[in-house]
């Protein structure tokens, strides 16, 4: 992957240190405060990942996964800059009507189970799953952040594209594969999901 993304999205920078490793490949999704009926709206489907440390929390984050916490506290750059260095596409996205979905994916995700529950509860019940093919860039960017990017939104723009050089995937082609064959068995064995159209994975 190599062409300029002008767009990114906001995530725990501890969410993201576990996609960079490769352990984690998806993100569960509510919407920011400022959206409309707090609702997640998959509006593009390759994007920047612009890590945000406003929100996470050490209790948000289940004890196996506390490394990547620690792992992005030190990586912290200063204030009001933002380091823009993983860039995701969505492999399949999924609707998770019930908890019991949501409650399946927990050894998938850094959240805890109090945490995932939290946020399928919030306003109106259900998350978005997202299944993610993610890069390394070849170098990270730096950007400051602007009274654009900031508050509690999922979706901000650049100020210009930037261009991921060349990007190294996280996980091959055959790995994310049998990952993604097994979430989406573990997700038609708990009936409370449905898939989501993307033009990269249209309903059949």
């Amino acid at each position: 992957m190599t062409a300029p993304c002008g767009v990114a999205l906001k995530e725990w920078a501890t969410i993201c240190a576990a996609l960079a490793s490769g352990r984690q490949a998806i993100l569960l999704r509510k919407g920011g405060l400022i959206e409309r009926d707090g609702t997640f709206a998959l509006e593009h489907e390759t994007f920047w990942l612009y890590p945000t440390y406003l929100h996470q929390q050490e209790q948000g984050v289940a004890p196996a996964w506390r490394s990547f916490l620690t792992d992005a506290e030190a990586d912290k750059p200063p204030a009001g800059t933002v380091r823009l260095s993983l860039l995701a596409e969505v492999a399949a996205a999924w609707h998770l009507e019930t908890l019991a979905a949501a409650e399946a994916l927990a050894d998938w995700h850094a959240w805890t189970a109090e945490t995932i529950a939290s946020r399928f509860a919030y306003r109106r019940p259900g998350l978005t799953l997202l299944a993610l093919r993610v890069w390394r860039a070849e170098t990270a960017h730096a950007v400051t952040e602007t009274a654009e990017q900031a508050g509690c939104r999922s979706w901000v723009p650049l100020a210009e594209p930037l261009a991921p050089g060349e990007a190294l995937p996280v996980l091959e082609n055959s790995a994310a594969t049998a990952l993604f064959m097994q979430l989406a068995a573990i997700l038609t064995a708990t009936g409370g999901a449905s898939r989501l159209s993307t033009s990269l994975t249209p309903n059949p």
